[in-house]
């Protein structure tokens, strides 16, 4: 049987190896729930459906417009400005690590 600091080591390592850790560097330490929380109050899902066909995630892949995580991150911050949203900095980390948690996956 492990030693009780050799569990703690075996699930960090665990955890880290099973890409819940695998954000990119800009979106480390962002806020995931404050994200999903934003994404849910300002309605974003909804003002997306609305632009294109279906349940509106075609719009979250834009071929060619969206190729990094800083470039994600600006269109965040480009929505932010635009529909005046008041976001701050950490907000719209937050709000960029979520989509790319669920349709980017930039490592």
């Amino acid at each position: 049987m492990l030693a009780p600091t050799r569990w703690v080591f075996y699930f960090m390592f665990a955890g880290a190896s099973t890409g819940l850790q695998a954000q990119p560097a800009i979106f480390h330490g962002a806020d995931l729930r404050l994200g999903q929380k934003l994404i849910d109050e300002n309605k974003c899902v909804e003002c997306h459906a609305s632009k294109v066909p279906g349940d509106g995630s075609a719009i979250y892949k834009p071929k060619g417009r969206i190729n990094t995580a800083g470039m994600l991150r600006g269109m965040v911050e480009q929505c932010n400005t635009e529909l005046n949203m008041g976001m701050f900095p950490e907000e719209v980390d937050a709000v960029s690590a979520v989509l790319n948690k669920d349709y980017y996956k930039f490592k």
